[in-house]
């Protein structure tokens, strides 16, 4: 497993500081699958994932919907034929916090999980 998916997502506040650059390098080895893009000036770590139909990309919707709920932390969920795009990042502090990683990592578990 991950180590990053074995964390626990913290409470994040207005004001916490954003993962460091040192940190992103640190971080992004446990998820090579991600990248980090900007959109309307915030850094977000984002991913798309591929399936057979529409029926599996809305279970893996719903996978990753429960996922956030049990962590508190939201990310966007794109899901279209046989494609689901996930973005996360903090909006609070508009950019990366290390919550960002622990969940870009538990998502991709949850990829290999078909019932979670």
């Amino acid at each position: 497993m991950n180590p990053l998916a074995e964390i626990k997502c913290v409470p994040c506040r207005e004001g916490a500081e954003p993962v460091t650059l040192a940190e992103i390098d640190e971080f992004l080895p446990f998820i090579p699958d991600w990248q980090i893009i900007e959109r309307a000036g915030i850094p977000r770590l984002e991913r798309a994932f591929e399936f057979k139909d529409f029926a599996e990309a809305m279970a893996f919707t719903d996978r990753i919907a429960a996922l956030a709920e049990q962590e508190g932390h939201h990310p966007v969920l794109i899901t279209e034929w046989g494609r689901v795009t996930v973005a996360w990042w903090t909006h609070k502090i508009k950019g990366l916090h290390r919550n960002d990683f622990i969940m870009a990592a538990k998502t991709d578990e949850r990829l290999k999980t078909p019932a979670a």
